[in-house]
Parts: C-alpha cells; sequence; structure tokens
C-alpha cells in the first residue's frame, strides 16, 4: 500500500483536476448538466483511481488502475478539444490545461513501466 498523495502523478494528476474546474466555471450555464459534468466527473476520475490504486495490494493492481486513469485522460483530452472547438473556452486557458493534462500521460507511461519492470 503506497501514499498516494506522495506520488509527483497524483499531486500533478490533483493540480490538473483544480484547472479544469476552474476551465469549466466559464461554460455556458445550458451545459452545466451536460458537457460541464462531464468533463469535471472525467477529470475527478484520473488522480481518484490513482488513491484507489495505492488502496490496493501490489503494483499489479496499482497498474491496473493507473490504466483506468489513462483512459480517464484520454476522454478528457476529447471533452477539451469539443469545448475549445465550441469556443466555450479561452485559447490560453485550454493550452495550459492540455500542457498539464501531457504531462500526467507522458508520468503515467515512466511509472507504469517502472511498476512492471518490479
Amino acid at each position: 500500500m503506497r501514499d498516494f498523495k506522495t506520488l509527483q502523478v497524483w499531486q500533478k494528476a490533483h493540480q490538473l483536476t483544480l484547472g479544469v474546474y476552474e476551465l469549466t466555471r466559464q461554460f455556458p450555464k445550458d451545459e452545466q448538466y451536460a458537457l460541464t459534468n462531464q468533463i469535471r466527473r472525467c477529470a475527478v476520475s484520473i488522480p481518484s483511481n490513482i488513491a484507489e490504486g495505492c488502496g490496493r495490494s501490489g503494483d499489479v493492481e496499482l497498474a491496473r488502475f493507473l490504466q483506468i486513469s489513462m483512459g480517464s485522460s484520454s476522454e478528457l483530452e476529447y471533452q477539451l478539444l469539443l469545448a475549445r472547438d465550441l469556443h466555450y473556452v479561452d485559447e490560453l486557458l485550454y493550452t495550459r490545461i492540455e500542457e498539464q493534462l501531457l504531462e500526467v500521460k507522458r508520468m503515467w507511461n515512466s511509472f507504469i513501466q517502472k511498476l512492471r519492470q518490479s
């Protein structure tokens, strides 16, 4: 069992989630129960799965939850692109969040590789 709060990948994913909440505040009110909700749920799923994997027994379980988290990040990547193309988000803020997301995805790949080598 690991303390997820000490993992740099979880810390970055948490910051990403906070950024996503900031980004979605500017969405139209009629998207509150649609795209806003979906994007936020997706973002929350990323660090949540890392935390859940850390609470499981062993690196195999952790790697499995990291893979689930990676799937959520790909889903989030598309949803953010959609929001940008719908002009719901400022281009500068979109770029900042997208860069954070790509950094988290790179960190996962490295972490998953290390777990598999163990």
